[in-house]
């Protein structure tokens, strides 16, 4: 199967047109007073755009993603989220951003005592939104990532790859401008990696831009996008 899609040189057919979603300028990242474990690293993520993140084991590709959720902040140099310089920014800013990306974590962190509807449906709850108002979304939504008849089961009687479906509907519940995604075909098998990689890049195509850490070349050779990839603590751009 080929699912290639030709986002450009840019990574998107509007880059240079918008302000960029993501922008580094010579970030650094240390832990502590050790050694850098990101040094001098510069890129930006284009609105609509799909890129890969990708580099051997330990070489910064969670941290990066750290950096750029905001849960980790830059031992030096800028980095601009939506627009957004993020070394001063107020606690109240920094949840709006937080709210205009979705995150699709490793290990899936959805919650035991609730049912994959409720782990989808938990992002919009949390907005304070009624269920009358979100509860077709949800339920659709399922549907598409193919978990409608598995909807109020607890995640653990799920499968690996249907847990990981559910971490992907609740990271695209809220229609997020922005979607991380870290080793989402990590935990299963070869066919169910491409039906998900069909699944991020129709996301891609309704607008939402796409940056999906990974080591898996054969999953990145089906697709036509930007590389960045990380290695000896630096970052250079494929693609």
């Amino acid at each position: 199967m080929d699912v290639r899609t030709d986002r450009g040189a840019g990574g998107s057919l509007l880059a240079g047109m918008d302000e960029p979603v993501v922008r580094f300028e010579n970030v650094g990242m240390r832990y502590g007073v050790g050694p850098e474990v990101l040094s001098d690293i510069s890129f930006t993520i284009a609105p609509h755009s799909f890129q890969f993140l990708t580099g051997p084991s330990g070489a910064g590709k969670t941290t990066l993603l750290r950096l750029i959720l905001l849960s980790a902040r830059p031992s030096r140099g800028l980095v601009s989220v939506f627009g957004e310089e993020v070394s001063g920014i107020s606690s109240d800013a920094l949840t709006s951003l937080r709210r205009r990306m979705g995150v699709v974590f490793q290990d899936f962190r959805l919650l035991d005592h609730l049912t994959t509807y409720e782990n989808v449906a938990l992002p919009l709850r949390v907005q304070g939104r009624s269920e009358a108002s979100y509860r077709a979304e949800v339920v659709e939504l399922l549907r598409w990532v193919g978990l409608g008849e598995r909807m109020h089961v607890l995640p653990p009687l799920l499968s690996g790859g249907e847990k990981q479906r559910a971490a992907i509907a609740r990271a695209l519940i809220a229609r997020p401008e922005l979607l991380l995604a870290d080793e989402p075909t990590g935990n299963v098998d070869p066919q169910l990696g491409r039906r998900l990689l069909r699944l991020f890049i129709e996301l891609n195509r309704l607008g939402t831009s796409v940056l999906i850490a990974t080591h898996d070349y054969g999953l990145m050779d089906l697709v036509d996008a930007r590389r960045l990839v990380l290695g000896n603590n630096r970052l250079r751009v494929e693609g």
